[in-house]
């Protein structure tokens, strides 16, 4: 029976979800005893309310982001510009519900459509549609740079990183566009007993599942990770498999953007997503992707995220001034990678191994 149990310990310890889970248990194990009444949930209006809500709701871009940027970095390359193609979609979206606020001057009907919550311009179906295309296409423009011009992955998407969010201001001329359209507005802040957004991820994450888990696109997606060059000999086109992964990233972040400036309700093109590429990327890592390629994990990617944003809920909770989360999140980073080193790794098999075995 024991070496059974133990076969077991190892087959836990070696699961892509363990370190992630544990990484995120440490984390509310930490406002369990620190913060007082951080898990306390309550219901308002049939809404459930809460410090884990706001993990999951406050966490939900970043989920968005890290579904892409889990492809991408599966192939052995990185996506720059994902908080910037935010900023993009966030900036079509508002401009196709009030193109007429860009004016120099501002329109004499203006209180009519800011006193009604269902004006707009174009409806919702044909905002979300452009504004999808529109960063897809975005998408598509990084994985043409990197997989047929062969420009490295963190140059290729730097360039839109910088240049992103100028194109932001253009589309706007440079004004926050305020969001007033209730139907849009409730896609990052409406409530259906969780949070509107929750469900958009989980939709994204099927999709992104059913494309990589239930095709053969996820088996090319680690194999170019691990080795492009023979996956080439193996009849596998690395580069439309690349120029897929970057495609899909500018999707999630055109998701996210819609979310994102619906649930401020403006298309601020210098905030939106700023600075998100980063936790994308870590969640990933926490999420136990390699940034060199190869296998991948979405469910621990989405982990990832909740472990970052729980650290930063956690820091407010606890009374931490802003400008020190950033530190605090950079140290539980470090913590976390250390837990997927070898010898970490090492240690906890020799712990959970049988007596018989460690003898």
């Amino acid at each position: 029976m024991k070496p059974k149990i133990a076969f077991n310990w190892k087959k836990m310890i070696e699961h892509k979800l363990f370190f992630p889970f544990v990484a995120l248990a440490i984390i509310l194990l930490f406002d369990l005893i620190f913060i007082p009444g951080f898990f306390r949930l309550q219901t308002k209006e049939g809404h459930l309310y809460g410090n884990l809500v706001d993990i999951l709701r406050n966490g939900s871009t970043v989920m968005l982001l890290a579904l892409g940027m889990t492809l991408v970095i599966a192939t052995g390359g990185v996506d720059l510009s994902v908080g910037a193609v935010m900023a993009i979609a966030a900036s079509v979206a508002a401009i196709l519900m009030n193109p007429v606020i860009i004016g120099m001057k501002l329109p004499p009907d203006l209180m009519k459509f800011i006193n009604d919550p269902n004006f707009t311009y174009a409806p919702l179906w044909q905002v979300i549609t452009v504004t999808l295309i529109v960063a897809t296409f975005c998408g598509m423009w990084n994985g043409l740079l990197v997989a047929y011009v062969k420009i490295q992955p963190m140059v290729a998407t730097l360039i839109l990183m910088i240049a992103g969010r100028g194109i932001a201001q253009l589309i706007t001329n440079g004004v926050r566009i305020q969001i007033f359209y209730e139907p849009y507005a409730f896609l990052g802040s409406g409530w259906l007993i969780l949070p509107f957004s929750l469900y958009i991820v989980a939709l994204v994450f099927l999709l992104a599942s059913l494309l990589t888990r239930k095709t053969a696109i996820g088996l090319f997606i680690e194999s170019v990770g691990v080795n492009a060059r023979s996956s080439f000999f193996s009849g596998i086109d690395e580069k439309k498999i690349k120029l897929l992964a970057y495609t899909f990233c500018g999707f999630c972040a055109g998701v996210a953007g819609l979310v994102a400036s619906s649930n401020i309700r403006t298309s601020d093109a210098n905030n939106i997503g700023l600075n998100y590429e980063l936790d994308a990327i870590l969640a990933v890592v926490i999420g136990g992707t390699l940034m060199a390629g190869g296998r991948f994990s979405l469910l621990a990617s989405l982990i990832g995220a909740l472990v970052m944003q729980a650290t930063t809920t956690s820091m407010y909770a606890f009374g931490v001034p802003a400008n020190a989360v950033l530190a605090i999140k950079g140290v539980v980073v470090i913590l976390v990678i250390l837990l997927y080193s070898e010898q970490v790794r090492s240690f906890i098999r020799r712990f959970t191994a049988p007596k018989e075995a460690r003898s």
